[in-house]
């Protein structure tokens, strides 16, 4: 194993995910008010979220979304696109008051990278580039650690597919066997173990919808894992 990947929301970045999905909400339909009202926006953003989700095809989220999006508006799609993009650099930040640092996964990033491992960011691809380096910082790392971060421009399936995983196995050139994702989601992270990737179930922040139990090589708080990755061999 030379290659972790890493879950950032609730993983890498712990949160309040309903007060984040409250702000995020709140904050995009002041910014849009003069396009849409608030909740035909919501409606229509996890309506198209869920399109990408389900999405098999080899198209961009972004695309997905989009096309998705546009067919339930009667104005320029362009326009929103546009909103969409400065969005993340105007309201978006205020979600940063649902989120919070862990001492324990920053020093695991820092312990991993030192002993020579790859870091993966291997988050859900529903969020543009620039909203996912926003919440790299507000958990206290650098996006320089990463050899690589899904994004919803790059990426053309979503959790809980299988295909994710895949995507990022081409797109780094690695075997199942190199690597280890690392979640707090039994469903959308521990997938990965169905491709013989490792899986390393962080329990705090758990999310589980169903009562089975959770498929995972490896479960531990934070603190655990810091400890794991203190087992782990150096690789340089």
């Amino acid at each position: 194993m030379n290659t972790i990947l890493f879950d950032l929301d609730g993983t890498l970045l712990p949160m309040d995910t309903d007060e984040f999905t409250k702000i995020y909400f709140t904050e995009m339909a002041i910014y849009l008010s003069d396009l849409i009202d608030g909740k035909t926006l919501a409606k229509n953003i996890w309506t198209s979220t869920e399109a990408m989700v389900r999405n098999l095809d080899f198209k961009t989220n972004e695309e997905v979304f989009m096309e998705d999006f546009a067919a339930r508006i009667d104005s320029d799609i362009n326009i929103y696109k546009e909103r969409f993009y400065t969005f993340y650099d105007t309201g978006f930040l205020n979600a940063k008051k649902a989120v919070y640092e862990n001492d324990y996964i920053q020093k695991s990033v820092d312990l991993l990278k030192e002993k020579g491992y790859e870091l993966v960011i291997a988050t859900n691809p529903l969020f543009p580039l620039k909203a996912i380096l926003h919440r790299i910082r507000w958990a206290g790392l650098n996006a320089s650690d990463f050899i690589y971060i899904s994004s919803y421009e790059k990426n053309h399936y979503c959790k809980p597919q299988v295909k994710f995983y895949e995507e990022i196995l081409n797109d780094l050139g690695k075997k199942a066997n190199d690597c280890m994702m690392v979640g707090n989601d039994v469903e959308e992270d521990m997938i990965a173990g169905k491709l013989g990737i490792g899986t390393y179930l962080i329990t705090d922040n758990l999310l589980q919808r169903s009562e089975n139990e959770a498929n995972a090589d490896y479960k531990g708080t934070y603190e655990d894992f810091y400890r794991f990755a203190e087992g782990l061999p150096k690789l340089v």
